[in-house]
């Protein structure tokens, strides 16, 4: 894999091996073997250039990620006494923050005294390099941006309103009546201004507009309380109110969609024992 990841990257045998201290005809062995191995092509050669083929890609990618693994395995093994200590900044949403995260800080801390916890909540994303973040947790889909991502749990959005709304208004029963409703939306939402319903094999979406958006889920709860529309958000924010009533689930044949909850950081290279504990924290709490 090393092997065929330094041919792509310096797009030559010749390269690779230079890289890799190993003669061109080694290089070229090796890759060989592996597409035997795999029963596949992994690279176009010409006589002038080196290209992936579409299974090349693929391969390319996976081998990335498997070999950056091996790397951080062993560098866990190599600094398993190095305690964690120094400020960890991290940033994340506000709602999630304070109802999920904040509830597990106090034993963190009390585990790794020498780590000194800087959090910063905000909805909006932050540039984890140009800001000086060492992490951050993320609701939502990812985006590509190069960053490692850390799957820490799953939620699902939750179409919602007060019973207060649903008999001024009536309850909207396919994603098309939402058109005629109140919608209140969220201002960082990905998806802009609609709203999706179903599973990853079979999804529906409407378009909504309404009276309101804000930049935070926990002001949109606040007005749907208050009567004045029908919220789609996730469920950690909506939880309590549904089960006291003060909020009731809407379309329940046609449930949003699931969205993940991630811890980003920059680089699996070298990754510092403070963001590590925290980040196998956080998993374990979550889990």
């Amino acid at each position: 894999m090393k092997t065929f990841v330094a041919v792509v990257e310096t797009e030559s045998f010749t390269g690779a091996g230079v890289r890799l201290d190993m003669s061109k005809a080694l290089v070229s062995k090796y890759v060989g073997i592996l597409e035997d191995h795999l029963g596949t092509r992994l690279l176009n050669r010409t006589t002038r250039r080196l290209s992936l083929t579409e299974s090349g890609v693929a391969y390319y990618e996976r081998c990335l990620q498997i070999l950056a693994d091996v790397d951080e395995a062993e560098q866990i093994a190599a600094q398993s006494a190095a305690m964690p200590r120094g400020t960890l900044k991290v940033a994340m949403p506000v709602s999630f923050g304070t109802a999920r995260i904040a509830p597990l800080l106090t034993e963190y801390m009390r585990r790794y005294p020498e780590v000194k916890l800087d959090i910063a909540l905000a909805d909006r994303r932050v540039d984890l390099i140009e800001d000086g973040y060492d992490l951050a947790i993320r609701v939502g889909n990812l985006p590509e941006s190069g960053l490692i991502a850390r799957k820490l749990a799953t939620d699902r959005i939750v179409l919602c309103a007060s019973p207060a709304y649903v008999k001024a208004h009536g309850a909207p029963r396919v994603p098309e009546d939402l058109k005629q409703h109140a919608c209140l939306n969220y201002s960082y939402s990905s998806n802009g201004d609609e709203w999706f319903f179903g599973t990853e094999k079979k999804q529906s979406s409407v378009r909504i507009d309404g009276p309101m958006r804000a930049n935070n889920g926990d002001m949109l709860r606040l007005a749907a309380l208050d009567g004045a529309g029908v919220i789609w958000q996730p469920h950690f924010i909506v939880a309590d109110d549904l089960r006291a009533g003060r909020l009731v689930k809407l379309m329940k044949n046609h449930p949003g969609v699931e969205i993940g909850i991630y811890a980003i950081y920059p680089s699996r290279k070298h990754l510092s024992a403070k963001v590590r504990t925290f980040v196998d924290y956080l998993v374990a709490c979550m889990a």
